[in-house]
């Protein structure tokens, strides 16, 4: 073993004849098209940010590994490329865990770099020594440690592999310190060449199953189609798009595949769900699994014909019994299927007029039973006239992200993307506080846009200091927060169950004037009691965010009192 793994203070060789595994590490990020790692910094890990500056990949330190986790989440949602996060050993790794575990749910594209003591002194009780990848196993696709310097280029490569396989998920690899820092000969090193190692992973499995599914769509009257976050993830949303239009197809879109259709679209449908499972002949649910949020599939009535659309085999067909079952891609399935129909003489879509026609008007009613609660005057201002000031205020250069329990599920009703990849929430483990490192990676991922999250208070108040890190980073934000001064999704169930005395048992919080934050950053703030005022704050943030480079913040005071259909009725439970 070379002296460097040895001498933590010892000076590294840059002759070129030898590699350590840090930069073997780098080289092998570089390879998989990685140009940013998100990180705090460790002892462990030090070697790894060598590499990166030799290879050019930017090194973004956070103050808080949970926030640098959901930035490499984030990243990967915003590019489709490997989002990459690197965290030292101990509470490096186990600070991060509910980012990696946010982005496991969510089935995104992420390797977690982790450090660990030294190889010469494992069991030794060396600092911030853990079991990390017994720890993260449950939490991604693949987990594993690295125990030769000559394979840790390798080792990046395989994990990296892992994160696109099937449906896309998070790998994690734990590096000891003395593995990063040796020195061995660059020709003994194992770097694996880009595009020799990987195969396609675009199927569109049985190829009788896509002409089945094609005669289905033809002779549907009433078809309906549910897009849900791989479509994006993969990029398969053109696809989608394309088979919708040309086929006449009513899409509801969810998680990160809202935004795929303009609302403008005459095949854009969003408060309609419930009558499209109710009547439709043929229901497609692509690439969204029927979990709590579908109510594990009881949602959709048993006599019409579905068919479930996924990356994983394992995901169709669980919790709920399908007509069809396609594991593969989901955009190259659509499109398979799509030039499977366009040889038809008759492909079914003059027939669907009067179909679109009934859920456009059913759709058209829901919107203007809603429209007195979005343009509610009362004070405290109610959460969905908030939501709807945030609507007028997107452009189609706006991403939105949702950071809250009924700040996700009011704004799904209220607020329309104008583009995709312009929606970001938390996914199905519903983690609070993954806005601020989403907002920081979609600035970086996209500096032509303007990024806005929507925080519920208790959100803001858990991950808020990495603002810090926008603002030192150069990609400042708009952060308005609805602050009720509680955790009120959960408190409106310990009402219900326990009566107006114990309603407020550890859920309420104080009242923070969240502006004073920005301003201290050296940001705009403002406050905001009266409903007239939202659209005026929001139009002065945009143009702090522009003049300053520094991240605003509009601090709404929302009526604790009103909820969210979901938390009145606890569905997230049933």
């Amino acid at each position: 073993m070379s002296d460097t793994a040895t001498d933590t203070l010892k000076e590294k060789d840059r002759s070129g004849e030898v590699v350590s595994g840090g930069h073997l590490v780098a080289k092998a990020l570089k390879n998989e098209g990685v140009d940013t790692i998100f990180t705090l910094c460790g002892g462990h890990i030090i070697d790894i940010y060598d590499g990166c500056v030799d290879e050019g990949i930017r090194i973004v330190d956070f103050r808080h590994e949970q926030v640098a986790a959901h930035a490499a989440d984030g990243y990967a949602r915003q590019t489709g490329k490997l989002g990459c996060l690197v965290t030292t050993a101990g509470p490096g790794c186990t600070n991060a865990m509910t980012g990696v575990a946010t982005a496991f749910r969510s089935e995104s594209p992420m390797l977690h770099i982790g450090g660990q003591g030294a190889l010469t002194q494992h069991k030794m009780g060396s600092l911030q020594d853990l079991p990390h990848v017994d720890i993260m196993a449950p939490i991604t696709k693949f987990s594993a440690g690295v125990r030769s310097t000559e394979r840790a280029g390798d080792m990046v490569s395989m994990a990296a592999r892992e994160c696109f396989s099937g449906a896309y998920g998070p790998s994690y690899l734990e590096i000891p310190r003395d593995v990063l820092d040796r020195e061995v000969p660059l020709s003994s090193a194992v770097i694996p060449e880009p595009g020799k190692y990987r195969a396609s992973v675009k199927s569109i499995g049985d190829p009788a199953d896509i002409e089945r599914l094609a005669d289905l769509i033809v002779k549907a009257e009433r078809p309906a189609i549910l897009v849900g976050s791989q479509v994006w993830m993969s990029r398969g949303h053109q696809a989608a798009i394309d088979l919708v239009k040309d086929l006449n197809i009513a899409c509801y879109m969810n998680g990160g595949a809202r935004g795929m259709l303009p609302q403008t679209d005459s095949h854009y449908y969003n408060r309609t769900r419930r009558l499209a499972f109710q009547k439709a002949d043929l229901l497609l649910i692509v690439g969204t699994p029927f979990d709590f949020r579908m109510g594990y599939g009881k949602r959709i009535r048993e006599d019409l014909t579905l068919v479930q659309i996924d990356q994983s085999y394992s995901t169709v067909g669980k919790n709920r019994d399908v007509d069809l079952g396609i594991a593969g891609d989901p955009g190259a399935i659509l499109s398979a299927v799509h030039a499977a129909i366009k040889g038809r003489v008759d492909n079914g879509s003059k027939g669907r007029d009067g179909w679109l026609k009934e859920l456009r008007a059913a759709e058209e009613a829901a919107t203007e039973k809603l429209m007195p609660l979005f343009l509610s005057d009362q004070s405290p201002i109610h959460p969905y006239r908030v939501a709807w000031e945030l609507n007028e205020f997107l452009t189609e250069k706006t991403v939105y992200i949702g950071d809250g329990g009924d700040v996700v599920t009011i704004s799904a009703q209220a607020v329309a993307p104008k583009g995709p990849g312009n929606w970001m929430d938390p996914g199905a483990l519903g983690s609070l506080g993954v806005g601020t490192g989403f907002a920081i990676a979609a600035g970086l991922a996209n500096p032509e846009k303007e990024i806005l999250c929507y925080y519920g208070d208790g959100s803001f108040g858990m991950t808020a200091f990495d603002m810090e890190t926008a603002n030192r980073f150069g990609v400042p934000y708009i952060a308005v927060i609805g602050n009720n001064s509680s955790m009120n999704q959960i408190r409106y169930g310990q009402i219900a169950k326990y009566g107006d005395q114990r309603g407020n048992v550890g859920n309420k919080l104080g009242d923070v004037p969240f502006s004073k934050f920005a301003e201290m950053l050296g940001g705009h703030g403002e406050e905001v009691h009266e409903a007239n005022q939202i659209q005026p704050a929001l139009q002065r943030a945009r143009e702090a965010v522009k003049t300053s480079g520094k991240s605003a913040v509009v601090n709404i005071w929302v009526d604790p009192n009103e909820y969210a259909p979901g938390t009145k009725n606890q569905t997230m439970y049933k």
